[in-house]
């Protein structure tokens, strides 16, 4: 006999009964939507967002990106539909994790940017979905915590310096479950994110904005629709370097002037000395010859005044060009949480009109805290050219030039005795990243993500959140020692 099958509806949830026979009836339970959406995983009462994206077929690239629908759910109640345009992100994590990232911008009818607001975030288009690292061949896992670059930016907000704001999503991709992300904004210039003056090709003032990375090469518009296959293995392109997308520090890394031609073959063997500096905004594409010489020259005339300064004589001109204030608090975020990826790539510098450069928003720190080697707990990142021997992106020399300066010291210990007695007290440390844990732990996203991506269970996620805890006090409590000394 034919087994038939009878669908009973609650809300949030199907409950499928299959008659096989004369057998009793098996109960298969299948989550959705209030809408009917079937979920890939039941998320029961969880309140972290649920995301659903379906790009109806097409696979995703690396660029450009492909358009889908995204439904975003709370409580299994849809919140918000909404167009987008997918694409996966990352370098050296799109090519390590299993687990991969993407950018998407949110679009109308037409397939064209569209500002909106995403679970209360400020209305913009461009936005990223931010995933843990996690390699099943090598059994190996970046982040168990699920949250430094939460806290890192939280941190950061918290202290008065913009970073990306964002939220703990859980997401399903074309109907397969992708585990726990943070869907955060893309840094870049916007009044709600980097409030900086625009400059277009017709503007007659070149002094700003500008924002500047220091960071591995991306991938040009003349790559665009090459196979995902490609972008896999495109490690040469993080290091090649143009006069359209950069350009080049007049000094090296041990503060001499550089001799060589600019713009070398990937890896040449005089890479490791080099600075590059990439236009994020005006875009490569954009911006013009004028507007480059000016940020170029700027640039230089900072970083020679720098080197030239007598300290002992109070020669400060390096001063009349940076922010000092915006300097010393990307060295002590970056610095608590032992981001290796700090000052040397991953590294946004802005300068709006009239104004001076400025160092930050932070950004990426997805190996660092207890997670990241190179450099011990017991010293600074910035020494990272002590511990690393000839990287392709070595530490430029401005962060120990700077701290030879008496008078920026002094800035750092004001500043980090101040905030030590509030923000990044160790009360106030400890209960951000055990209030992050609650509510991942309550909601049971942190089960359901490691039911789909544990790889090693030899570290609990209980063991990571303490480790990422002692870790934190005992840092700080490190830098008040050495900061002392200032």
């Amino acid at each position: 006999m034919q087994g038939t099958v009878r669908n009973i509806f609650w809300i949030g949830i199907v409950s499928l009964f299959i008659w096989t026979g004369c057998k009793e009836p098996l109960e298969v339970l299948i989550p959705k939507g209030d809408d009917g959406q079937v979920f890939a995983i039941d998320t029961q009462d969880s309140e972290i967002p649920y995301v659903v994206i379906d790009t109806r077929g097409a696979s995703i690239p690396y660029e450009p990106g492909v358009q889908g629908q995204m439904k975003i759910y709370q409580e299994k109640k849809l919140i918000q539909t909404q167009l987008i345009d997918i694409e996966y992100r990352g370098k050296t994590s799109f090519r390590l994790s299993d687990k991969k990232a993407f950018n998407f911008e949110t679009v109308d009818d037409a397939g064209e940017g569209e500002d909106v607001s995403i679970l209360g975030l400020p209305e913009e288009e461009d936005w990223r979905l931010i995933g843990h690292v996690v390699n099943i061949p090598e059994r190996y896992i970046w982040d168990r915590s699920l949250m430094f670059n939460h806290i890192a930016y939280e941190l950061s907000n918290q202290i008065g310096k913009y970073a990306s704001r964002g939220k703990f999503v859980e997401i399903e991709v074309n109907g397969e479950y992708m585990g726990v992300y943070y869907l955060c904004e893309k840094v870049k210039r916007d009044s709600k994110r980097i409030d900086i003056k625009s400059l277009n090709t017709s503007s007659t003032n070149l002094t700003g904005g500008y924002i500047l990375k220091i960071d591995k090469a991306d991938a040009g518009p003349e790559h665009d629709g090459k196979p995902l296959s490609y972008f896999l293995n495109n490690w040469d392109d993080d290091a090649r370097y143009t006069a359209q997308n950069s350009f080049r520090s007049t000094y090296d890394i041990l503060r001499n002037p550089i001799t060589f031609p600019a713009f070398g073959s990937p890896y040449h063997p005089n890479l490791y000395l080099e600075t590059y500096f990439m236009y994020e905004y005006p875009k490569a594409e954009d911006i013009t010859d004028a507007q480059k010489s000016y940020i170029a020259g700027y640039l230089d005339d900072f970083e020679t005044a720098l080197l030239q300064d007598d300290f002992g004589a109070g020669e400060r001109t390096y001063a009349n060009y940076i922010d000092i204030g915006s300097f010393v608090d990307y060295f002590l975020i970056n610095e608590l949480g032992r981001n290796v990826d700090a000052y040397r790539i991953s590294t946004f510098l802005v300068k709006d009109r009239d104004g001076k450069l400025a160092m930050g928003p932070v950004w990426d720190f997805n190996i660092g805290f207890d997670e990241g080697g190179r450099i011990p707990m017991d010293d600074w990142v910035i020494n990272y050219n002590n511990y690393v021997n000839q990287d392709a992106w070595m530490m430029p020399f401005w962060w120990n030039r700077l701290m030879e300066d008496p008078i920026f010291r002094e800035a750092v210990k004001s500043r980090w005795t101040s905030l030590r007695s509030s923000t990044l007290s160790n009360g106030n440390l400890q209960k951000l990243v055990s209030d992050t844990s609650k509510y991942l732990q309550d909601n049971k996203a942190v089960v359901r993500n490691y039911s789909k991506w544990e790889v090693n269970a030899d570290r609990t996620y209980d063991q990571s959140i303490l480790d990422l805890q002692n870790f934190l006090s005992q840092r700080a409590n490190w830098m008040d020692t050495k900061i002392g000394t200032f």
